[in-house]
């Protein structure tokens, strides 16, 4: 962010942007505000469904694919050599990823239009406010869709379980899901490399495919001569318009892309490489789908990314919680370093009953938290904290020692100005000068006519 901060100010003084205001365009008020604004006032809308069939359909389809594939596997002796690591719970969760990325596709066709007819229904007064708006709540919708998954189980899946003789359930009918015996973290790492992957390659695939279709129609049904005499202008003219929002779309995948790159990369290390190897790909898809599919877009100034930033930095310090949450609450790591340096640095003791810290039931306080559990839980808040702290230390101090705006820039900026109240003195300066040598002129012109008089009044005398 420190290092977009420099480029956003040196882009700004390159291309004299520098104390630019937004352009008449921007702040004039939306003619769907005139229209509208004039009796009545219209309150912001702010609801949003919850689909319950989805859900259910979900769970059923899991429960039905692990145990046709558990039996597939068991009767089959050819797949004895697969069993070891193609699981029934490896086979559902990929499965059950690939379906949740095809109705996040779904839902995100309804998104688009439901922040769209919410921001209509606002009615912002100016075309920036409405861009605003429609950033926001389009990113707000973008967020659930694409990240409530991975949230649901980086941080909740398995933890509300219960104990036996004391199980959850929802609505008194499905018991909580829980984790595999080794966690929940190869889940997390099959969900986000499902999901990233998919939609980078379906967004190319999209944005190379789709203007490219429409203008092949376009031109079918619009043609009514011979190639030779369908002219250049006329070819460029039937190309897709790309819109003003045409850069939106651009910036919101960039920023989801951006969050799977640090809300999770403490599971996934990979989503850095996949994310740069997917801009290397897109920026040619995106030239060549701007200089052959589109319309020229026509230029207009803007001071920075706008509310992009605010959205981006806010991401970046979320990451910060998230991955220290991961690595303590999702993974295994603390339990590990705690049994090592608290119990024992070999493990020898078979593992027995199920996955918690919890009394056997032999105890007098059978099925309670055991002392081991809030050893645990103690290293793991402690963990929580110090990170947080060390990372949001480092940040700050990095921030602190690289400056938004680069010292080269700053010195021109403030060499330029230097310069225009040197220009603007001398003109002053020449101004004035020219004022009263034009001033003393008229004076010595006026003593001399008034000497002319006098001499003139004594010879008539």
């Amino acid at each position: 962010m420190e290092f977009w901060k420099q480029r956003q100010a040196r882009l700004e003084y390159e291309w004299d942007l520098v104390d630019f205001e937004e352009e008449q365009q921007q702040l004039q008020l939306r003619p769907e505000f005139e229209a509208m604004c004039t009796h009545r006032k219209i309150n912001a809308v702010t609801k949003m469904s919850l689909v319950i069939a989805c859900m259910v359909a979900v769970i059923v389809y899991r429960l039905s694919v692990f145990a046709t594939f558990a039996s597939f596997m068991e009767s089959e002796a050819s797949l004895k050599h697969v069993r070891s690591f193609l699981t029934p719970q490896i086979t559902t969760s990929l499965t059950g990823s690939c379906l949740n990325f095809i109705v996040i596709l779904i839902l995100n066709f309804f998104y688009e239009r439901i922040s769209a007819w919410i921001t209509k229904m606002e009615i912002p007064r100016t075309h920036q406010e409405y861009e605003s708006s429609l950033t926001l709540k389009m990113f707000l919708f973008q967020f659930v869709n694409f990240y409530s998954s991975c949230f649901y189980v980086a941080f909740f899946k398995g933890k509300f379980v219960g104990y036996p003789g004391k199980y959850t359930y929802l609505f008194n009918v499905w018991r909580s899901e829980e984790c595999d015996p080794g966690g929940c973290l190869v889940e997390l790492t099959t969900q986000l490399t499902i999901i990233m992957t998919g939609k980078q390659v379906f967004g190319n695939i999209k944005e190379a495919i789709y203007p490219f279709v429409l203008n092949w129609w376009r031109r079918r049904k619009a043609r009514t001569n011979s190639e030779k005499l369908y002219s250049r202008w006329e070819q460029d003219h039937d190309l897709e318009t790309f819109g003003s929002l045409g850069l939106f779309y651009e910036y919101l995948e960039t920023v989801i892309q951006f969050g799977f790159v640090t809300l999770f990369v403490a599971s996934f290390p990979l989503a850095p490489l996949l994310a740069l190897l997917n801009n290397i790909i897109e920026i040619r898809v995106d030239a060549w789908k701007l200089t052959t599919q589109y319309r020229r877009p026509v230029a207009a100034k803007a001071h920075s990314i706008g509310v992009w930033q605010d959205i981006l930095y806010g991401m970046a310090v979320l990451s910060v919680a998230t991955n220290a949450f991961i690595v303590a609450f999702t993974s295994d790591m603390i339990p590990r370093l705690v049994y090592y340096y608290a119990y024992s640095k070999n493990a020898i003791q078979p593992m027995k009953g199920y996955r918690d810290y919890r009394n056997p039931p032999d105890h007098e306080d059978k099925y309670f938290h055991s002392m081991q559990y809030w050893h645990v839980l103690a290293a793991k808040m402690t963990f929580i904290i110090i990170m947080e702290h060390v990372v949001f230390l480092m940040k700050f101090l990095l921030a602190w020692m690289i400056p938004d705006v680069p010292k080269d820039v700053v010195e021109r900026i403030k060499r330029e100005k230097l310069m225009t109240v040197k220009i603007l003195h001398d003109f002053e300066l020449n101004k004035l000068k020219e004022n009263l040598r034009m001033n003393s002129s008229d004076f010595a012109k006026h003593l001399i006519i008034q000497e002319n008089k006098v001499h003139l009044a004594k010879s008539a005398t």
